[in-house]
């Protein structure tokens, strides 16, 4: 009985220390950047300039909106209109834009999480919320929310928005990371994933604004910035389309690409025009 208990004891010892090895690799690999996707190679990158006027893609057969994920999607993003068009009023940022970046998201989400999405994210048509890694609907990272935060309160920061959004994410506990988990893990109430994914937005396109390049009615350009983070915004008239690569199905595509195809679509429009 004795050596019985042993082995269990055993056993339990080294499948939490198993546990514990992998958030710890987790942990470490988040913040030493390991985990960040390469994105496309660089010939494969699309050069946006600036100095001209925006092209319109006419694209209008995709790859990602005929297929079972796309219709729980749709279903999942109808639910939060209301709530998008909040936080649009509240922050200027387009409803469409921020939809952009939520649509590529999910459909990573949704494609590469097969199983849970067959018993959970398709029948159910919700979105997927990410407690992990990443964090909510928009598959925030923790640095990136304490930058936009951050960004709130620095006067010298190129992506300060002015007195008027300094207090809008202000925390209403003294447990400030216990709260901002909370609130972008929510998964009855999205507001905060939104709220923060339209900061992040209008933070870049002042940066970029103040710099002298307009990107305001850049999606794709603005979807790279949202994906490859503060560190790689850096403005120039020259700036390329890419961010990391989505698999649909058995095609890849960059988040800026895919973003901008579901932009300048016609997916949605009666609930967030372009």
């Amino acid at each position: 009985m004795k050596k019985f208990l042993k082995i269990i004891t055993i056993g339990a010892i080294l499948i939490f220390a198993g546990i514990g090895f992998f958030l710890t690799a987790g942990f470490l690999a988040i913040n030493t950047g390991l985990t960040n996707d390469g994105g496309l190679p660089d010939n494969k990158l699309v050069t946006v300039d600036l100095t001209k006027k925006p092209t319109i893609p006419t694209q209008t057969d995709y790859i990602w909106d005929k297929d079972a994920e796309w219709q729980a999607l749709v279903g999942g993003i109808e639910k939060d209109a209301l709530l998008i068009d909040q936080v649009s009023k509240q922050t200027g940022v387009p409803t469409r834009l921020i939809v952009s970046q939520l649509v590529v998201e999910q459909l990573r989400l949704f494609h590469s999480e097969r199983e849970v999405f067959k018993r959970y994210f398709g029948p159910l048509k919700i979105l997927g919320n990410q407690t992990m890694f990443s964090w909510g609907v928009l598959g925030f990272k923790e640095d990136t929310a304490r930058q936009v935060e951050g960004n709130l309160k620095d006067k010298t920061s190129d992506f300060y928005l002015g007195s008027r959004y300094e207090n809008i994410l202000d925390f209403k506990t003294a447990d400030i990371d216990s709260e901002r988990f909370d609130r972008l893990t929510n998964e009855k109430d999205h507001y905060y994933s939104y709220l923060y994914g339209a900061l992040y937005i209008k933070q870049i396109i002042t940066q970029w604004q103040k710099a002298g390049f307009n990107i305001a009615n850049q999606p794709a350009i603005i979807a790279t910035l949202f994906n490859i983070g503060f560190a790689n915004s850096q403005p120039k008239s020259n700036p390329q389309i890419g961010g990391s690569e989505i698999d649909i199905g058995d095609t890849k595509i960059s988040f800026g690409e895919l973003a901008s195809q579901f932009y300048y679509s016609d997916e949605l429009i009666e609930y967030f025009p372009r």
